[in-house]
Parts: C-alpha cells; sequence; structure tokens
C-alpha cells in the first residue's frame, strides 16, 4: 500500500515473521541470562557464600532449570497458536466482509461495509486496522456516476450504428449505489470524531479519485501520516463540509481536486501538519494545487500552520469565497497564479504571519475584493524571523479591489508589475515594511492612496520616488 508505517509497526512486522524456533531459542536464552544474573547477584553484590553442592541440589536445580525452560516454551507455543489464530480469524471475518461489499445487492453491500468497520474496531494492530480501511477507501475510489447513483437498474445497454454497423454496449452497474458510498462516507466520519468509543484518526485515508457526494466531515480529526484527496471530485445538492475539522497529520493533499456541490465549508477548520521525520522521503504540509471551487466556498477563521501551505493554480469561480478572519501561520503561503473569480473575494481581517507570501501572478477577477483590516506579514522578534518577502508582482486587479485599513510589515513588498485596472484603494494603509516597490506597473488606472493629493506626503519606503507609478512606455502627466 501507498502509506510508509512507523518504525514500531516495521518492527512489529519483523517479529511476526519470525519463526517459532527462534522464538523458543530467545526465551531459552533470556532465561539462562536472568538465572546466571540472579547467582551473580546473590555472591557477589549480597555476599552469599557458596557450598559445593550436593549430587541432589545439581539434581533439583536441573530439574528446576528444565521445568522453568519448559515453561517458557509452553508459554511461546500458545502464545503463537493465538496469534495463528487471530490471523485466521482476521482473514475470515475480512474475506466475508469483503465478499458483501462486491455484492450486486445494495442491501448487502451496506452491511459489508459495517462487517467491514467491525472487523476495523476488533482487531486494533495497525496493520490491520488500516487493511480495512484501505478497503473502505478504495470502494469510495471505483467508478461512480451521480446522475445514476440511485438508479435501482444492475446493467445498462447502449446501442449505436456507424457505417451500418450496430454495436451494443453493456454495462454492468451498482445498483443503488449511493446510499452505499454515503454509508462508507458515515462510518469513516464517524470513526475519526472524537465521540468514537474507537478512534481511526491516526491511521491514512486515501480518497484519492473519489467521487463523494454531500460528504459531511464536521469535528473530524486526521492525524495520520497522509490523508489524500488528490481529484476528488465533491459534489452533490447539499454542503461539502469540513466544518472545524482538524488536519495534523504530515501531509495534506488536495491537490487537483474539485468542488462541485452546493456549496463548500471549511469554516473553523486547522491545518497543522506536524513536521516529517528526517527518513520521511514524500511531501509535507498542505497542498491545495489546482483545485477548483464552482461552488461558494469559505475557509472563515481556519488556521493553517506548518512549514507550507500551497494554492499555487487554483480556481476560486464560485459566486462567494471568504478567507475572513484566516490565520496563515505556516512558514510559506504560497497563492501563485490563483484566479478569483465570482461576485466577491473576502480576505477582510485575516493573518498572514509567515516568513514568505506570495501571490505573484494572481488574478483578482471577482467584482468585489477585499483585503480591509488584513495583516501582511510581520516584524522580526527575538527568535523569529519574521517575514522576508510579501509578493504581489504581475499581479491582476480588476473590479473593484480594496486593502483600506490593511498592514503590510516584514522586510519588502513586492506590488511591481502589477496590472491596475478598476477601483484599486489603499485608503488608511498602513505600508510598515522596510521597502514597498509599486514600480513597472502594466497599467496604472483607479489606483486610490492616501498621497494623490499631496505626493510629498509618501512614505519615504516606497516606490517608485515619483509618484504615481507610470507604466512602461506611457508619457507622464
Amino acid at each position: 500500500m501507498w502509506q510508509q508505517g512507523t518504525r514500531g509497526d516495521r518492527l512489529s512486522r519483523r517479529l511476526r515473521r519470525s519463526s517459532l524456533l527462534t522464538a523458543i531459542v530467545v526465551a531459552v536464552i533470556l532465561g539462562v541470562a536472568v538465572t546466571a544474573a540472579a547467582w551473580w547477584l546473590l555472591r557477589q553484590v549480597l555476599g552469599v557464600a557458596a557450598e559445593p553442592p550436593s549430587k541432589a541440589d545439581l539434581t533439583r536445580f536441573a530439574f528446576s532449570v528444565t521445568v522453568g525452560i519448559g515453561g517458557v516454551v509452553g508459554l511461546v507455543v500458545a502464545y503463537r497458536r493465538q496469534r495463528d489464530s487471530e490471523r485466521g480469524r482476521f482473514a475470515e471475518l475480512f474475506g466475508a466482509a469483503a465478499r458483501q461489499l462486491g455484492d450486486v445487492d445494495a442491501a448487502v453491500r451496506m452491511a459489508g461495509v459495517y462487517a467491514m468497520a467491525g472487523v476495523a474496531d476488533d482487531f486494533a494492530a495497525p496493520g490491520r486496522r488500516q487493511q480495512c480501511i484501505d478497503v473502505l477507501c478504495g470502494y469510495l475510489r471505483l467508478p461512480y456516476e451521480p446522475e445514476v447513483g440511485a438508479s435501482h437498474l444492475a446493467a445498462r445497454t447502449e446501442t449505436s450504428a456507424t457505417d451500418g454497423t450496430t454495436t451494443e454496449l453493456k454495462y454492468q452497474l451498482r445498483a443503488n449505489d449511493r446510499e452505499v458510498r454515503r454509508a462508507v462516507v458515515e462510518v469513516i466520519a464517524a470513526h475519526l470524531r472524537p465521540s468514537a468509543e474507537i478512534s481511526w484518526s491516526d491511521r491514512d485515508f486515501d480518497f484519492a479519485d473519489a467521487v463523494l457526494e454531500d460528504c459531511d466531515f464536521r469535528y473530524t480529526v486526521f492525524a495520520g501520516e497522509r490523508t489524500y484527496f488528490a481529484r476528488t471530485v465533491f459534489t452533490g445538492s447539499r454542503a461539502t463540509t469540513f466544518e472545524s475539522a482538524r488536519f495534523v497529520g504530515h501531509y495534506v493533499n488536495f491537490r487537483n481536486a474539485e468542488f462541485r456541490g452546493a456549496l463548500t465549508l471549511f469554516r473553523d477548520t486547522e491545518f497543522a501538519p506536524r513536521e516529517p521525520r528526517r527518513s520521511e522521503q514524500r511531501g509535507s504540509g498542505v497542498v491545495f494545487s489546482g483545485v477548483r471551487f464552482g461552488s461558494p466556498v469559505s475557509f472563515q477563521r481556519a488556521v493553517f500552520r506548518g512549514s507550507r501551505t500551497s494554492f499555487p493554480n487554483a480556481g476560486f469561480l464560485g459566486p462567494h469565497t471568504t478567507f475572513t478572519e484566516v490565520r496563515f501561520l505556516a512558514e510559506q503561503t504560497d497563492f501563485t497564479s490563483v484566479t478569483f473569480g465570482g461576485d466577491e473575494t473576502l480576505f477582510d481581517k485575516t493573518e498572514f504571519a509567515g516568513e514568505r507570501i506570495t501571490f505573484a501572478g494572481t488574478q483578482f477577477f471577482a467584482d468585489r475584493t477585499t483585503f480591509e483590516g488584513a495583516r501582511l506579514g510581520v516584524k522580526s522578534r527575538w527568535r523569529r524571523p519574521g517575514t522576508t518577502e510579501i509578493d504581489f508582482t504581475r499581479v491582476e486587479y480588476h473590479g473593484t479591489v480594496s486593502f483600506a485599513d490593511a498592514v503590510l510589515e516584514g522586510r519588502a513588498v513586492n506590488f511591481t508589475r502589477g496590472d491596475f485596472f478598476g477601483e484599486i484603494s489603499f485608503r488608511g494603509t498602513k505600508f510598515a515594511a522596510r521597502e514597498v516597490d509599486f514600480d513597472k506597473p502594466k497599467s496604472w488606472v483607479g489606483v486610490i492612496a492616501d498621497w494623490d493629493d499631496d505626493p510629498s506626503r509618501k512614505p519615504d519606503n516606497i516606490a517608485p520616488a515619483l509618484w504615481p507609478p507610470i507604466p512602461p512606455g506611457a508619457t507622464p502627466v
């Protein structure tokens, strides 16, 4: 499987593969070592005098050692038998649940979902529980058409005629599969919430390429090594919600996912991935690169921590996109080449506190985009490097864009080569960074700053010195 187990899991698997003979030999050696250590302790530490043993003493000692070793061997054999019995029981229950999941009858498949969850609950060994979870996630990755999810048909026939030749294609369908898939999501989500009697939160979840309808992951906790939603399609007539969920594993991946449902909610969600171990070869952080939101989406009051938060090439194309009061605390926050469309995009009162923040090449095409009261960047403090760069190079500002009362701090803020065309307001903006550069804009139309009436009031840390900035090739007014 794609997940990488912990060091303890790998050690446990190696021990399980050891032979019975090896286990017995190890047990005998340990028994002899313990006996020798006790004998040495009595003589050297406690000062017990040794007397020449009689034949009867030697016989009793040898008998005691033989009985002790025999007991140890018996315990080892009994343990191995019990373990083998558990293996057989797991294989039997797992196989029965898997067969139910593959049945043509929706009711049998539904029973298989709960049977597989029961097997995962009964066998706490990480490898076995993960195996059951992988099967449930794998069911969601099977080909699925939401349009026919509630159909009771088990087969479909399509006929096409080309050049006088008639071709008949027959498709097998999983009848009434929508309810089965909904049960899978509900079972998984229930085991990820803090109220779960048996938690699966420390396991990995791979929903890559799955189609999820009306999924509800509110209050769930994903704490495994990896959580994959790459290329997942979220659809349905109700909200797709991750409200108050916590992603605290090493890697969270929503790469190229599509949100097509009525509404998408990440309100109060916490993304706080742990730092990977040095031996970790795969990615870490929070990845939303290439994601597409066709529905209204809200990240209000969400928190992003860790080494990196990535949204490059994402598309927020629904009518409303909300990042108000979000805290971007990761070392790097990346919104490179993102497209914001629709009616409005809100970053009001949002905090960006990482070492590097970039919106390079982003397109603000919504009718209204606001960063009002936002705080971008932080000053360097003791044991904290502060923000080295806030990158708005090559950004396109169309429609109404407001940075009113925003605060820009850190070492450098770069607005160079921006396309300012619309109603762009910097009224009340506090440019507290050491350097702020608006040089070489592609266009400069509709920009409002506090010092427009009196350029001498322009702060010295803002470039160019000659205000307003002049697009290359344009004639100064």
